[in-house]
């Protein structure tokens, strides 16, 4: 029994308090004694949950570079699967031209060379089974690389095209833009290419694009293997997948026209191009280098080569050095006294009217381009005839003088200044007269060059 003047216990004013407090209500008392109103700060932290909760700072950052890595893969996946998605109009005409090597598709006649002659020899108006694997601002180290794939094949060609302008033997031009961009050429062909390069010290195609900070390995293997970063660009101004349909079509088209393409098809162009600009001529001893080994090789298999000039507009040619012009002559005649097999067909610099001309980099417009073709197929059924088959390579062998005198007499009239007058005022005329025939609408492409130089 408690006393009355007894203080109360602990126990008891706890429970007076308790009882006393009213919902809402605050304690007086500064004694909380039910653990569950005391202040979360007041608690110890509450361990991690394996099924949901916080995570743990490691396993967070895990988790986000998982999804990162996971992000960029996709990416990368799509980089690599999908260029004609994002990739600009030109590439469907290089893709075509792989495909048609890779299927060993290439008849007769191979023609390699730059830009000029991917537009200005459209193989269904020769005459005789061609594929055209010219490019853009392309020069010897891409011939090689298409000739090599091409000798390959179980029925290799039995005559080389070569077409090349002199600026193209002295400059650089697309090689990183186009050639490696485009997949012309894999990592195993660019380290032989370094390899040479390095060897004869001149390295002005591998450092085309030093300004990227990339050592040359490294670019070459980040271009082979289709790095995202590479791309961004073009994924952006393709829209990331905008240029799908469009790329297809030009892709059928360049399949069907059997690599040629068309650049500008203006009714004229009194541009000064390239050549009226290069004041003298001096081959760059790599693209010199890759050009004997592209003759060498046709050398070895007995394979008939002809050196074609293509056309340029008056306004060029009355530009030109003359510096230039011997130089040129002079480098491709000491080639064609080495090489018995190759041969120099018609003027290097072959002059015709602005009218004949599509855009300010000598590529024919589409009704030149059918004129040019018309005649050079012409003259290159000729040649075939005079060295036909196995016949032409023991007369090569045997008398390689006698065979080379007797191909050259043929005449070539694909070089001579067409009549002004059957030129038509504007492709819109010469599409109803027909001049589209060979390849169709869809194979003419209005692609602007990229390179200054008129590839």
């Amino acid at each position: 029994m408690t006393s009355r003047n007894s203080p109360p216990s602990l126990e008891g004013l706890g429970r007076q308090a308790n009882e006393g407090w009213g919902e809402g209500s605050i304690p007086s008392s500064p004694c909380v004694l039910d653990p569950s109103l005391q202040p979360s700060s007041a608690l110890p932290p509450k361990p991690a949950t394996e099924g949901g909760g916080s995570l743990h700072p490691q396993r967070y950052l895990l988790v986000v570079a998982a999804a990162a890595a996971l992000a960029f893969g996709a990416v990368w996946l799509f980089v690599a699967a999908a260029p004609l998605a994002f990739l600009d109009p030109e590439y469907p005409y290089w893709l075509a031209k792989q495909e048609l090597l890779q299927r060993c598709d290439i008849g007769t006649v191979l023609v390699v060379g730059d830009s000029r002659a991917a537009v200005d020899i459209i193989p269904a108006r020769l005459g005789v089974k061609t594929t055209n694997l010219a490019v853009g601002g392309g020069e010897a180290i891409e011939a090689y690389a298409a000739l090599r794939h091409a000798l390959a094949c179980p029925d290799p060609p039995r005559r080389v095209v070569i077409s090349f302008d002199a600026a193209h033997f002295v400059r650089p031009d697309l090689f990183w833009d186009r050639s490696v961009r485009f997949g012309a050429l894999d990592f195993a062909e660019l380290a032989d290419l370094r390899a040479v390069s390095e060897r004869l010290g001149d390295v002005s195609i591998l450092d085309q694009k030093h300004a990227d900070g990339l050592p040359r390995g490294i670019r070459a293997f980040l271009y082979a293997a289709r790095f995202p970063g590479l791309y961004f660009n073009s994924v952006l101004k393709g829209g990331v997948v905008l240029r799908w349909r469009d790329n297809h079509a030009a892709l059928r088209a360049g399949l069907a026209s059997r690599g040629q393409y068309y650049f500008g098809t203006a009714p004229g162009s009194s541009v000064v191009a390239i050549d009226g600009h290069v004041d003298h001529f001096a081959a760059l001893p790599v693209l010199d280098a890759y050009f004997n080994r592209l003759l060498a090789l046709l050398a070895s298999r007995h394979i008939q080569a002809d050196f074609v000039a293509m056309p340029l507009n008056d306004s060029t040619r009355r530009a030109v050095n003359p510096a230039l012009l011997e130089g040129f002559s002079a480098y491709l005649a000491g080639y064609a006294a080495r090489y018995p097999n190759f041969h120099i067909l018609g003027p290097l610099m072959p002059s015709w009217d602005d009218a004949w001309f599509g855009d300010g980099f000598a590529h024919l417009n589409p009704v030149g381009a059918v004129r040019f073709s018309e005649g050079f197929g012409t003259c290159l059924r000729a040649r075939l005839a005079a060295t036909p088959g196995e016949v032409s390579r023991d007369a090569a062998a045997a008398a390689p003088g006698e065979a080379a005198a007797a191909a050259a007499q043929v005449d070539c009239a694909a070089f001579d200044q067409p009549p002004l007058h059957d030129a038509p005022p504007s492709t819109q005329n010469a599409a109803q007269w027909g001049w589209f025939s060979a390849t169709g609408r869809d194979a003419s492409a209005n692609v602007a060059p990229i390179s200054k130089r008129g590839s």
